[in-house]
């Protein structure tokens, strides 16, 4: 069972990519609350908000392009409407 996910059991869920996006756009916005706090403190915090949204996007990416490769060798998911999954177990 998935809870945020589109899975069998949960057909209302979110693919991956949109997860990850709403995540990348929440961290920019703390970014942009922060960007003229000159402190160590709010530095580190800058420092590794920006190295953690260069990872989201690289995973971001590498989602979009399993969603690409599931699409063009099986056609679009029909989990949202209780179709079974295209790849792996039921």
């Amino acid at each position: 069972m998935t809870r945020f996910l589109v899975s069998d059991t949960n057909p209302t869920g979110f693919k991956l990519e949109d997860i990850l996006l709403a995540i990348r756009k929440d961290i920019i916005h703390r970014c942009q609350k922060i960007e003229d706090d000159l402190r160590p403190e709010a530095l580190h915090v800058m420092d590794n908000n920006m190295r953690i949204l260069a990872l989201l996007s690289e995973a971001i990416n590498l989602s979009m392009e399993s969603s690409k490769t599931l699409d063009r060798a099986f056609g679009p998911s029909q989990a949202a409407g209780g179709g079974e999954p295209r790849i792996g177990e039921p």
